[in-house]
């Protein structure tokens, strides 16, 4: 390799990560803005970064994470060998932070490993359980090594979303400022961006009939899944009124449409040890009536216990929980999810303060009422918020668990026959791997007289690939706006997607997309598949279903750059691409570029300089990184040449991804030449 120095460049140390402050009335031009501080958010901002993209993340929440911090410690997954990319980054440094002995406060690893069968996976070296705060943790510390500018505690202005024809051109926010940017990815759980650009999408569910599925519309349970319970005020007396929020009548037949969503809840996350231990209080707005059902059940079940009944006990680190819905009578507040997206941000508030009362008061309630057996009273006595989780809410979760809203209608809808193989998308940019599911949307009363519930169904699938067109508007909608969490879908098919591993891959794969598109000058839909597929692959996301190689690993790096497990594609294409460096002659010794392409460690820049010279002589003479890399913006194989101008002017180490996106483009074109 060329021998050299770099001109024109001084190295410094600079803090990669900028939390930027309202500053009213000032305009931000950047290449690509996340709308949304979900994992998906945070997960896709890192890939643009690593891109070469200058990146602002817009969370509306002051926590960043969404979910995936804010009490879904139990992560949802079907197939563990399906999570790559960034994702499979993030639940390995998740288990290389609990391999560290300090963590474990309350309970030893040995110990905790042995409580559920999902804890860990050793082969794959990934945790899928773990407590709020080391989740919150580990995202911050990933996106500490960009230079993402992260906005919190802002959302988008009323009206505040500006239209150039079928382009977004500017986001005004509520604190005043102007954000522009050449494309835009909205990671909300709502699609509050999406439907503030106009484009068109669903609530509710569809007719079976609209996509000739079977799971989709309303769908009454069996009445044997509760038993014959009275809906009224006074057990068996219609004339005196129905309990809370159960409707009169059949909310229409099997399998038609309607505007009704599934229930929305709290993910708690609760601790039986005593010295960390905060005692679950009796709201101020308590109301006994709202937990009537639960005592008759009850009355029916004498015997039920915590775990089986009532909420989960899923176990994370240090003898806390990730405690979600389980039974007919629970966490779920059934019927009050069908407004909250289209409230302003007052009345979300409003509706999350009335799920936290209610689920609030039914802890209470198991833990206090007399009708409750004392069995089951000290049982739920057990158990309270940790005191050192959500120190910011008092130990109560941030974040409401919006299972699902808004879904876009884009060129492609991923269906029921996609998660059960029966359509096989033609450009899947990941794979969803859980079952098909629906926790209950209504309650109504049945022409016997007895409460009957519907909308909750289960149905297991094998992993299968997401169209990309499922995540871009119609060209004629809007041309620079991808949505990775609220996708293109019908009710059935979401509940198979709406997990947070696959948002995060999504949200990576939308990344990707937006640095083809933006070096293109391109709107998204018309990002070419095939170069797609290759930047997919180079970022380790896998994509389509090869159980053999996914179940090969990648190795484990040092904790000062943690490797990031993927597909097994991933593991065999990235020391091929040293190869092809060193037979191409762009480089001479594999060996000082292992670490950066094998264990992800990010490029130190004098390294990087030498390698971007040494591959712009291969193009045309060149004697300085600067025209280097200016050459190598001209031939279209590195993004915004601005960018890396800025990150070797300040010394800055290099994301091993821009690396290895570079050189796979570097690759594809001298097998042009």
């Amino acid at each position: 390799m060329t021998q050299f120095r770099i001109r024109g460049y001084g190295f410094a140390v600079l803090a990669l990560i900028a939390s930027v402050r309202a500053a009213g009335g000032e305009t931000v031009q950047v290449d690509v803005v996340f709308y949304g501080g979900t994992a998906a958010g945070v997960i896709g901002a890192i890939q643009a970064d690593r891109s070469g993209l200058e990146t602002v993340l817009v969370s509306p929440a002051r926590r960043l994470g969404g979910m995936t911090t804010g009490g879904l410690g139990a992560t949802d997954f079907g197939s563990k060998t399906t999570v790559s990319g960034l994702a499979a980054d993030f639940y390995h440094r998740v288990y290389e932070a609990y391999r560290e002995p300090a963590r474990w406060v309350h309970e030893t690893r040995g110990e905790f490993v042995k409580r559920h069968r999902d804890t860990v996976s050793e082969t794959l070296e990934m945790q899928w359980f773990f407590e709020p705060k080391v989740a919150l943790e580990v995202l911050e510390k990933m996106l500490a090594e960009t230079s993402v500018k992260v906005w919190k505690g802002v959302r988008l202005a009323p009206n505040g979303v500006g239209k150039s024809g079928p382009t977004i051109s500017s986001l005004t926010l509520s604190d005043g400022r102007d954000l522009r940017a050449k494309v835009f990815v909205d990671t909300t759980y709502t699609g509050d961006l999406m439907a503030a650009a106009g484009v068109p999408y669903v609530t509710g569910r569809e007719a079976n009939k609209d996509y000739a599925e079977t799971l989709n519309g309303i769908r009454v349970n069996d009445r044997k899944l509760i038993g014959e319970i009275s809906p009224f005020i006074d057990a068996g007396d219609p004339s005196s009124g129905l309990l809370p929020l159960i409707e009169r009548e059949r909310p229409g037949h099997d399998g038609d449409a309607d505007h009704r969503t599934q229930a929305f809840t709290y993910r708690l996350c609760l601790t039986d040890a005593k010295k960390n231990r905060l005692p679950i209080k009796k709201p101020d707005r308590y109301d006994p009536q709202r937990y009537e059902l639960v005592a008759r059940w009850i009355k029916a079940h004498p015997s039920a216990s915590l775990g089986t009944s009532f909420f989960k006990l899923t176990p994370m680190p240090n003898r806390k929980t990730d405690s979600n819905n389980k039974g007919p009578f629970s966490t779920d507040f059934v019927g009050m999810s069908y407004d909250y997206a289209d409230g302003d941000h007052d009345q979300r508030a409003a509706l999350a303060g009335q799920h936290r009362d209610y689920i609030q008061g039914f802890l209470w309630f198991l833990g206090n009422d007399p009708r409750v057996p004392d069995a089951l009273r000290e049982e739920v006595a057990r158990w309270g918020l940790p005191k050192d989780e959500f120190l910011e809410n008092d130990g109560w979760p941030t974040e409401l668990y919006v299972r699902e809203w808004r879904r876009m209608r884009g060129a492609y809808v991923v269906t029921q026959h996609d998660a059960e193989g029966k359509s096989i998308a033609a450009d899947p940019i990941g794979l969803a791997s859980y079952a098909m599911d629906s926790h209950a949307v209504s309650q109504f009363v049945d022409e016997d007289g007895f409460l009957r519930v519907e909308g909750a169904f289960w149905r297991g699938v094998k992993p299968f690939g997401i169209s990309y067109r499922a995540i871009v508007p119609q060209r004629k909608d809007c041309g620079n706006l991808l949505v990775p969490v609220c996708l293109s879908a019908t009710h059935a098919a979401y509940g198979s997607i709406r997990m947070e591993p696959v948002f995060m891959m999504l949200s990576q794969a939308a990344a990707v997309s937006a640095a083809i598109a933006i070096n293109d000058s391109r709107a998204v839909q018309a990002v070419p598949y095939d170069e797609l597929r290759q930047s997919l692959d180079a970022a380790g996301l896998m994509y389509r279903w090869k159980p053999r190689a996914a179940r090969r690993s990648m190795p484990r790096g040092p904790a000062s750059g943690p490797s990031r497990p993927g597909s097994g594609a991933d593991s065999l294409q990235e020391p091929s691409l040293l190869e092809q460096l060193q037979k191409a002659g762009v480089i001479e010794d594999t060996q000082p570029l292992r670490a950066i392409f094998e264990e992800r460690q990010p490029c130190p820049p004098d390294l990087a300089g030498r390698l971007l010279l040494a591959a712009a002589q291969k193009i045309e003479p060149t004697t300085d990184v600067k025209t280097a890399v200016d050459v190598l913006a001209d031939s279209r194989i590195i993004a915004n040449a601005s960018y890396w101008h800025a990150r070797l002017d300040r010394g800055v180490p290099l994301p091993a991804q821009w690396i290895i996106d570079f050189s796979s483009k570097l690759l594809g074109l001298l097998s042009r030449l």
